[in-house]
């Protein structure tokens, strides 16, 4: 299984992210991902920096790190634009970029709501989701944040990994069994880092994506020990 962690991009400037991203490698971690918000959910007041560009600039710095995004949502640009982003991210970083992709949800409407975004029904976000993963599937590697049973299974219609938000090793377990899966969710405490990373490997998981504040040492011991 390989381990990421989401990097520090709810802020007002690329040096947290940049910090991030080197301590990420130095830890020997296997990649980088970053959120695709207007702003922190339930934060409007608060900054958040676009994820492509920060992805670059990371990966031409550190070219040992996967890059990725967690998840890019669907509707806020147009599927050709969208594609392209993910397309001239692979330009900088060839072969190490992971297009994860997501149709959004009432937590994240507000944001089209600011600015002006159409508003589409689930139907018509799944249906720009598949347009998507389609364009990029011969690319690179595509996941989709886990959502309705709907979504989920043209996931499996199309390869692409199912990606679930702080799921229980026993929910991951049971989504394996129809192919493959990653894990996101906020980072643990250090006491409980190894076991939860165990219960993962245990229970199918490709990738395991922890928040910004992931205790490295932690991470480390279980690495060296696994």
């Amino acid at each position: 299984m390989r381990v990421g962690v989401l990097l520090p991009t709810f802020e007002s400037s690329a040096e947290p992210a940049r910090v991030g991203a080197q301590r990420a490698e130095d830890a020997g971690l296997d990649g980088v991902f970053a959120y695709d918000h207007l702003w922190p959910m339930g934060s409007p007041q608060r900054p958040a920096l676009a994820p492509f560009p920060v992805l670059a600039s990371i990966a031409t710095r550190h070219q040992s790190l996967v890059v990725g995004t967690l998840v890019a949502r669907v509707g806020l640009v147009g599927t050709d634009h969208l594609v392209a982003a993910f397309t001239t991210l692979a330009e900088v970083a060839p072969g190490r970029v992971i297009a994860a992709l997501g149709t959004g949800d009432r937590l994240s409407t507000a944001e089209n709501v600011a600015y002006g975004i159409p508003e589409l029904d689930a139907q018509s976000r799944r249906t720009l989701l598949g347009q998507t993963a389609k364009a990029l599937t011969a690319l690179m590697p595509v996941w989709f944040g886990a959502g309705a049973p709907a979504t989920n299974a043209l996931a499996r219609e199309l390869g692409a990994t199912v990606n679930m938000w702080n799921a229980s090793a026993d929910a991951v377990r049971d989504e394996a069994r129809r192919g493959p899966v990653s894990w996101a969710g906020p980072a643990p405490a250090p006491s409980e880092t190894a076991r939860l990373l165990d219960q993962l490997v245990d229970a199918g998981a490709t990738w395991a994506v922890f928040g910004a504040n992931l205790d490295l040492d932690a991470f480390r011991e279980w690495r060296t020990s696994y």
